[in-house]
């Protein structure tokens, strides 16, 4: 979790603006990580843009949700990641290795818009668990797409507003084999 400027970039502790990319970049590049999938979940706002959402609200589950919110663990759980790979471990440099390979990446919101959270925390990593503790060994991207699903779905109340709000991750992945959470 950070805070997120205009042009997408994360505002550190120490008041410094790194872009996501850089950061990324900077692991691509690191030989122990060769050929191993890198995951990024970025809970960040990307920018200002609040979405209205169209057609029928999800009032009914917006007032579920406020009467019996999700639960949130009260510590990290440890998850042993294992692709299907046949292989995978690295030894030295892949021939024909790119610095953009394997790298999947969630925003908590689309380019250009807030992400949000409240005090019980973000509706995105809520979701997230929920889906990951109920589909164990499941591939990771076909649960982030059911997470998104959920997310779009829900209603959010801004915290600059009493209007209700959508959000949508955005999901970019140049993975090159299914991953696996277990």
């Amino acid at each position: 979790m950070a805070h997120g400027g205009p042009r997408g970039q994360l505002l550190g502790a120490d008041g410094q603006e790194v872009q996501p990319e850089a950061l990324m970049q900077e692991l691509s590049c690191c030989r122990v990580l060769w050929g191993r999938p890198k995951v990024f979940l970025l809970q960040a706002c990307r920018g200002g843009n609040r979405d209205a959402g169209v057609g029928p609200t999800a009032l009914p589950w917006y007032w579920s949700w406020l009467r019996a919110p999700p639960s949130v663990p009260s510590h990290a759980d440890v998850l042993q990641i294992y692709a299907e790979a046949q292989g995978s471990s690295c030894r030295g440099a892949p021939q024909g290795r790119s610095d953009q390979a394997d790298i999947l990446t969630v925003y908590s919101a689309a380019e250009g818009y807030v992400a949000y959270r409240d005090d019980k925390g973000s509706d995105f990593i809520q979701t997230l668990v929920e889906v990951l503790r109920a589909n164990p060994g499941r591939d990771l991207l076909e649960l982030l797409t059911e997470v998104n699903r959920r997310v779009c779905e829900q209603d959010v109340l801004g915290p600059d507003c009493n209007e209700l709000r959508k959000a949508c991750l955005e999901i970019r992945s140049s993975l090159r084999r299914r991953l696996c959470l277990q």
